[in-house]
């Protein structure tokens, strides 16, 4: 999620970083960079200032751990493990391919990560967040879905515009990128409210309805219906009846349906068994609420023990848990002053309420899970792109390569799962309005309030921007051609979108894919 690049549908984050941070790919520091693959010495790694980080590999043996520690091209920005120091300084250089498969199987496994959590925790949340709210799919995906999928974004490119050598916005501009996205989501809360409108008055004249006229709150009770095993019946309980404030503990924590067990394949069984350490952990941290059961997923020792837990997890996941050690005044960290509080309010909600009957405010509780899950997504994904820059680097993949196909890719993965988990259980319309809602999000509010803050900091009146190099203006041309064409074609089919869309859409994605790579190499330049 962090630092999106190349990704057709991300050029105009990728043209705001890149430009701000001089670093456009394609941009003739690049072959700078590629030229920098010399031989050093340990001396001359300790004199390394900053070198291209896939020099590491012409390096005798014996220098690369020391390249890698001392190198800050070799360090993540973001993420909890340090994948290239593990590759180069913990595993000897025999048993590097042992070291690649290791990470290819976590890399396999945070992919199953992304799928629980999406699937069973951060999805069901944004259903009960949009039916508590009375929210229709669009205003759900252009606003909760949208701010879930881009606030770690948001951090990023905040970090990014603080660098005093960036700029070219002026003020009014800013506050014209905040404006317009406001004006983007009241327009759509608008439009949505007169067309059910004027959807309600068809119906007081039609008698029969068909499936494309089912109201949000029908398809929302369809989805439910159709997809009540994947976040309900795995953990109901076997035994119904009165039960202690322990058992209902150990049952909401119990990840297994032993019904289900004894009936599954092998195969079924092995992926469950992979599951279980996530899915204990995701219900240890992850409320969820379900406004389709009686009791609406209250579960009360739980749900107590969650308010501590969780708020400590958001500070501990966000920016890698750089907020939640700081330390207040010098004498105490934010995890613990969370705790602090999270333990009061549990210790009132526990003795206020009962195991019986939820309370009337559980449904904040879905804020809550949406964070966490959301984090826990923004989690897995940095992770995912930390491993793939390291297998770049291992394989001394370009800049632009790498960032064109295995970063776009693992920068996006945490938003495409969430997207395709939505339209599997029937929200269709709340994942597709999020593709494009999380886009304008971030770029908006991202380039607004990250020059708006830097330009306090800096006591200036613009902010300069500097363009470098044709690869900027191809991505800012595939995104505004790949915008024209959805703009055409969608109400063309009248906003019922086929499969030949989805495959124009990516066979689009490739030719930007080989136009860029063309462009890269020097095939496609300018005279």
């Amino acid at each position: 999620m962090a630092g999106r690049w190349l990704d057709p549908l991300w050029a105009p984050g990728f043209l705001c970083v890149a430009l701000i941070l001089e670093t456009a790919s394609g941009a003739g520091d690049l072959s700078t960079k590629a030229h920098g693959h010399i031989q050093f010495s340990a001396r001359g790694v300790n004199q390394t200032a900053m070198a291209d980080c896939r020099a590491v590999c012409s390096l005798n043996t014996s220098d690369r751990c020391d390249f890698v520690k001392r190198n800050p091209d070799c360090h993540s920005e973001g993420g909890y493990l340090d994948y290239l120091k593990g590759i180069f300084c913990y595993f000897p250089p025999n048993l590097l391919p042992l070291a690649i498969t290791l990470y290819v199987f976590w890399l396999l496994y945070l992919f199953l990560i992304l799928g629980v959590t999406a699937a069973k925790f951060f999805c069901p949340n944004l259903s009960a967040i949009s039916t508590s709210l009375k929210l229709s799919h669009n205003v759900a995906g252009v606003t909760f879905l949208a701010f879930g999928n881009g606030a770690p974004d948001i951090f990023s490119a905040l970090v990014a515009f603080s660098d005093p050598r960036t700029a070219g916005l002026a003020i009014g501009a800013l506050f014209g990128y905040l404006g317009l996205y406001v004006f983007y989501v009241v327009t759509v809360i608008i439009c949505t409210w007169v067309y059910q409108r004027q959807r309600s008055r068809s119906l007081v004249h039609s008698i029969s309805e068909t499936p494309e006229l089912l109201t949000d709150s029908e398809e929302d009770q369809m989805s439910s219906n159709t997809n009540s095993y994947d976040y309900g019946e795995e953990y109901r309980p076997l035994l119904l009846g009165e039960e202690t404030t322990g058992q209902i503990l150990l049952q909401a924590l119990n990840p297994l349906d032993y019904r289900k067990w004894r009936t599954q394949s092998i195969s079924c069984k092995l992926l469950k068994v992979a599951k279980l350490p996530v899915e204990f952990l995701l219900l240890l941290t992850v409320p969820v609420v379900d406004p389709d059961k009686d009791d609406r997923n209250w579960k009360r020792p739980l749900n107590c023990l969650q308010l501590v837990i969780s708020p400590l997890v958001l500070v501990l996941t966000l920016q890698s848990g750089v907020y939640g050690i700081y330390e207040i005044g010098g004498l105490l960290p934010v995890w613990a002053v969370v705790v602090i509080v999270g333990t009061a309010l549990a210790s009132v909600t526990f003795f206020a309420t009962s195991n019986s009957e939820p309370p009337r405010l559980h449904w904040l509780f879905a804020f809550l899970g949406f964070l966490t899950s959301a984090l826990w997504i923004n989690a897995a994904a940095t992770e995912v792109v930390n491993i793939l820059r390291s297998l770049g680097v291992v394989f001394r993949l370009s800049n632009t390569v790498l960032g064109l196909t295995l970063l776009a890719w693992g920068n996006s993965i945490g938003d495409a799962f969430s997207d395709f988990t939505l339209a599997r259980q029937g929200y269709p319309r709340m994942a597709f309005s999020a593709c494009f809602g999380g886009i304008i999000f971030n770029i908006l509010v991202g380039v607004g309030l990250g020059c708006l803050l830097q330009i306090v900091r800096s006591h200036a009146s613009e902010v300069k921007l500097e363009p470098d190099g044709l690869l900027v203006w191809v991505l800012a041309s595939a995104l505004g051609l790949s915008l024209v064409f959805s703009l055409v074609s969608v109400p063309l089919q009248c906003f019922q979108l086929s499969k030949a869309y989805g495959l124009c859409l990516l066979l689009f994605y490739i030719c930007f894919i080989v136009v860029v790579l063309l462009t890269e190499f020097g095939v496609i330049h300018l005279k």
